[in-house]
């Protein structure tokens, strides 16, 4: 583990970050020249603490805990816009997935509320296949503790028929089961 200091501070270095982070999304990082092009359209970038571009240069620096730590990670809704905007087609979305993947896997993400609402959405797609909004508020209220703080939106969703009650059922269902099977064997996990 190397270290580094500037003027914020000191940033520690792990070398082996990098290549875990490029195996988990075989995305060519090392291609990144800083053009900016992925930061100047990311439609998210005023709410990130870190920049697409300057996350990638993070990460070819090997600084694990800044990255895993960063509410960036979180924030990035995987629009694909820096992927399509990038001269060496590295798609960030991707990127982005392999870090919040390993920040929940060390225990490393600190955006509370954000993962939750991670957490509450993909089980929702695995349980239902599809979103059911009025479900995943549900669970998502409860598990965040954020009970009643926009209740009067969701009133007026529900009156202007915005909310279903009952989720829709899907055809497919078996297959988005199989999808998250092999998801969590891949990764060493059963659900």
């Amino acid at each position: 583990m190397l270290e580094v200091s500037d003027q914020a501070g000191t940033l520690a270095l792990d070398p082996a970050f990098l290549a875990r982070i490029k195996e988990m999304c075989q995305e060519p990082l090392d291609l990144c020249y800083q053009c900016q092009k992925c930061s100047s359209g990311c439609p998210a970038a005023q709410f990130m603490n870190i920049h697409p571009n300057q996350l990638i240069r993070y990460l070819q620096y090997g600084a694990k805990d800044l990255v895993l730590r960063s509410e960036s990670i979180w924030i990035c809704s995987s629009c694909e816009t820096c992927g399509l905007r990038c001269p060496n087609g590295i798609n960030l979305a991707r990127v982005m997935d392999a870090c919040r993947q390993m920040a929940l896997e060390e225990k490393k993400a600190t955006a509370r509320r954000i993962v939750v609402f991670h957490k509450v959405f993909l089980d929702t797609v695995r349980t239902q296949g599809r979103m059911h909004e009025i479900g995943l508020l549900g669970k998502y209220k409860l598990m965040s503790g954020q009970l009643f703080n926009d209740l009067v939106v969701g009133v007026r969703l529900f009156r202007k028929g915005r909310l279903a009650l009952v989720p829709p059922r899907l055809a497919g269902q078996k297959q988005i089961t199989r999808i998250f099977q092999r998801t969590a064997r891949k990764q060493g996990t059963a659900r």
